[in-house]
């Protein structure tokens, strides 16, 4: 046997970005612990991130394609795989336009540093505008009001809990999240630390949850009326003559047109419509005025909802005018080393509602539709109706609204793909199955996550274990597939190009570039680097055309009237 090592990476299971220690032997995992050199986790792990060995080992696990017939399943090369795939899709295609294809992208694709560098250039390979997710299942709400107000749809402000001294949480549950839009590990920990400063925490949800039960106060709401409370609370600070914008003063534009639309939502009148008395309202909103910093953080309970655009806004609404916003201990923005809005100019055009849905007319946003709407795309017959789609690391069978119209659905398409580990519920429909490398096999640099942390770090992950010569990662799955429906050839130039070489690109052209960051850097620092609490730069990051926050947008006053 050889010697026992020790590696080190992110957990990329969920959005805390925990550092671990991964101690092994030749290709076994004998322990993973929290990283205590980590400077953002600090030794924090959750048992979430045990499954790393899980996956990696586990017998039920695939790791070559499989390809469905009608005795059941065989196993088929690589090569063969790709080859029916993309006769099939252009098939597809021809007979009934690009649009017939579809693609649905689960929420491990925003884990991965190589699906989040090739997925643009593989959507754009297949020439199809029908992509769907999970992000429209969860967060959507929370980029449509970062596009409409601050100019895009990267741009969302966290809470900055670290230094923050009322916290007001409507509709999350952090502590079993682990934070959500907002990457804080030991969110726990970060919550109680408020407390021990003397700070207060306060939840709105209709339910006793896990945070419920550690905060200083718990008001009950009745369902969907978060947006309600939110006006009220508005109202209250221009109520008492409290608005205070500080160093924003001239940055924000419809203060005027936000204080007349509060003016018809006093406690008074929402009370009965939210389950919360008008004393208790106003008292929140006194107490949010009065700390020295303050944040509003609204998730899940906000966001899924009938009015969960609604939500959102007023959310960022309430933090700006309370003099909360791109301040310390209130809702700020993070700087991250790879930064998704390098090239994004201001005033750049929104895709929102650049394309609806064919049968309900929903608005494509994002690069993507409502998932919601997948089943009956498929389902109804006409010109676009879509009859192929490939499902890349996800299970909206399982996760998705109305996963047994899904089902439904993918068992009547003409033809099916799965880039996934598993035969699931989503998968068992698909005619080929293309089993991608997972978590230890893979590198891994949190693209997105960064981008909503609580401090801003970096780190680089480098794979634990080489894969197998007949194993192929997402990322080369996609890369292949793209090939061959572009008809590259294999020696081309352009195949050679790896996450990392983008990867290191990025990072020397981000933000810290001029200070010497690289992707060898990093790997010089295996427990990552710690740049710093969040700072003020709204406006450095703002992306609206003329730079000044949209208080109030088009959008928002159209959708009130429900």
């Amino acid at each position: 046997m050889s010697e026992i090592n020790t590696h080190y990476r992110n957990c990329n299971i969920c959005e805390a970005m925990c550092g671990l220690e991964i101690t092994y032997q030749d290709n076994q995992i004998l322990s993973i612990k929290g990283d205590q050199l980590d400077p953002f986790s600090q030794g924090y792990n959750c048992p979430k991130s045990l499954a790393l060995e899980d996956f990696y080992t586990d017998k039920d696990r695939l790791k070559t394609p499989i390809r469905r017939t009608a005795t059941g399943w065989e196993d088929i090369s690589w090569d063969e795989a790709f080859s029916e795939i993309t006769e099939k899709f252009k098939g597809i295609q021809q007979q009934h336009g690009n649009n017939a294809l579809a693609v649905y992208l689960g929420n491990p694709n925003a884990h991965s540093l190589g699906n989040a560098l090739f997925l643009k250039p593989f959507m754009k390979s297949l020439g199809t505008i029908n992509r769907f997710s999970s992000a429209s299942a969860d967060q959507l709400p929370h980029h449509v009001a970062a596009n409409f107000m601050f100019g895009a749809g990267m741009l969302i402000p966290v809470p900055d809990i670290d230094r923050t001294d009322f916290m007001l949480i409507i509709g999350g549950n952090p502590v079993v999240s682990n934070g959500s839009m907002m990457t804080a590990p030991n969110v726990i920990g970060r919550m109680k630390a408020i407390q021990k400063r003397g700070g207060k925490i306060v939840v709105v949800d209709p339910r006793r949850t896990r945070t419920a039960k550690i905060a200083d106060q718990h008001l009950f709401i009745r369902p969907e009326k978060d947006a309600l409370l939110l006006l009220a609370l508005i109202h209250c600070v221009f109520d008492s003559n409290m608005v205070n914008l500080r160093h924003l003063e001239t940055q924000v534009d419809g203060l005027d047109d936000v204080e007349s639309l509060a003016k018809h939502y006093s406690p008074e009148l929402v009370a009965e419509f939210v389950g919360i008395n008008a004393t208790s309202i106003r008292t929140l909103a006194a107490d949010m005025l009065a700390a020295d910093s303050a944040v509003c953080y609204s998730r899940m309970g906000a966001s899924t909802q009938t009015f969960g655009g609604l939500c959102l806004w007023l959310t960022n609404v309430l933090n700006i005018i309370t003099g909360n916003f791109d301040r310390a201990g209130g809702a700020m923005f993070p700087q991250p080393a790879f930064d998704l809005l390098r090239n994004h100019q201001p005033g750049h055009k929104s895709s929102f509602g650049q394309h609806q849905t064919r049968v309900r007319k929903l608005p494509f946003f994002n690069g993507e539709f409502p998932v919601a709407t997948l089943a009956e795309e498929i389902q109804t017959p006409g010109e676009g109706q879509i009859r192929s789609v490939i499902t890349v690391a996800g299970n909206p069978v399982l996760s998705a609204p109305s996963g047994h119209k899904l089902a439904q659905a993918f068992a009547g398409l003409d033809y099916m793909v799965s880039v996934d580990i598993y035969l699931n519920e989503t998968t068992q429909y698909a005619n080929i199955i293309l089993p991608g490398t997972t978590g230890v096999e893979n590198s891994h640099f949190d693209i997105f996550f960064n981008s909503f942390s609580v401090r801003n770090t970096v780190k680089y992950s480098p794979p634990l274990f080489d894969q197998q010569p007949d194993q192929r990662s997402d990322w080369q799955i996609l890369k292949q597939i793209s090939a061959r429906m572009l008809n590259i050839a294999t020696d081309d130039p352009m195949q050679k190009i790896t996450p990392e070489m983008l990867l290191d690109m990025e990072l020397k052209k981000g933000p810290y570039g001029e200070e010497g960051m690289s992707l060898q850097k990093l790997i010089d620092n295996p427990h990552g680097i710690d740049i710093g609490p969040l700072m003020p730069c709204l406006a450095e990051r703002i992306k609206t055309a003329d730079g000044k926050v949209n208080l109030f947008p088009q959008i928002y006053r159209d959708d009130l009237p429900r």
